[in-house]
């Protein structure tokens, strides 16, 4: 498939998508921005095979598709605040972004989307499981989507990054600032697409706006499960040099912790969004 002048090879039948000819590391063409914002806002994340990027390369790149978000929580690369490093060391057990979850739904503005570049993969194992929330929303019947439709809920990252959580010690910094609080639609028109995603998700998401927790869990509950079925999602194989770009509006992720004993390195820049409706 070509669109744009890009060569597309869809991960599966709803979401994901490699595009092939494209080199990060040099300034990319108005066009070319432009068509992978398109296949971006169609598929949901996109992937970028044998990339050879320097730290200065991989930030000229999220660049051209808004400001970055400095992390308050992750550490950074050496001289490079703009980059997050996401990194489970061989005696580490667990690791980071190990269940369902969409970065920064936590922030009054969430972000766009995420660039993260493999510097160092294990053998085996490691993948990523990406989940479309157009295909999770579409799915459902005509009477969930209005009940849907009215209703906004509360994101927080007090309990996966804060001082609470003792299992994150060590693996970040600045666990104070996890402090914020902020609500959302439940159901987004997507500013580029505009398809209607669902967006709420396990990781961040506590509770429906008006409602208590325990009221929410039996709803949200059912839409976690039925937002991570098999058929509405892709699995990214990572190899040094992959770099995934993918929009927190419209998809979910999940870094499986497979490859206990082996090193992972990777390389994460978030793109600054804006307000969701």
């Amino acid at each position: 498939m070509r669109s744009n002048h890009l060569e597309i090879r869809p991960l599966s039948g709803t979401t994901g998508a490699e595009i092939g000819g494209v080199d990060l590391s040099v300034d990319l063409s108005e066009a070319t921005i432009a068509g992978i914002r398109d296949v971006l806002a169609q598929y949901g994340v996109v992937v970028f095979r044998d990339q050879a990027l320097t730290e200065e390369q991989h930030i000229a790149a999220a660049r051209h598709f808004g400001d970055i978000n400095i992390n308050r929580f992750f550490a950074h690369a050496d001289d490079h605040p703009e980059i997050a490093l996401v990194v489970k060391e061989p005696d580490q057990t667990a690791n980071i972004g190990g269940g369902w979850h969409t970065d920064h739904s936590y922030d009054e503005h969430p972000a766009l989307g995420s660039m993260l570049y493999a510097r160092e993969v294990p053998p085996s194992g490691g993948d990523t499981m990406f989940a479309s929330m157009y295909a999770a929303y579409d799915a459902l019947s005509d009477g969930m989507k209005h009940t849907l439709s009215g209703l906004r809920a509360v994101h927080s990252s007090r309990h996966v990054f804060g001082v609470e959580r003792p299992a994150m010690k060590g693996r970040i910094g600045n666990p104070e600032l996890a402090t914020q609080d902020t609500i959302h639609p439940v159901v987004i028109t997507h500013p580029d697409s505009g398809k209607r995603a669902l967006y709420v998700n396990p990781g961040f998401t506590l509770r429906f706006d008006g409602w208590t927790a325990e009221e929410s869990q039996p709803l949200l509950r059912f839409l976690y499960q039925h937002a991570a079925r098999p058929e509405f999602t892709c699995r990214l194989r990572w190899r040094n040099g992959s770099l995934a770009f993918w929009d927190n509006r419209s998809t979910w992720h999940y870094a499986l912790n497979d490859y206990q004993g082996q090193r992972r390195l990777m390389h994460r820049i978030t793109i600054a969004g804006g307000p969701l409706h």
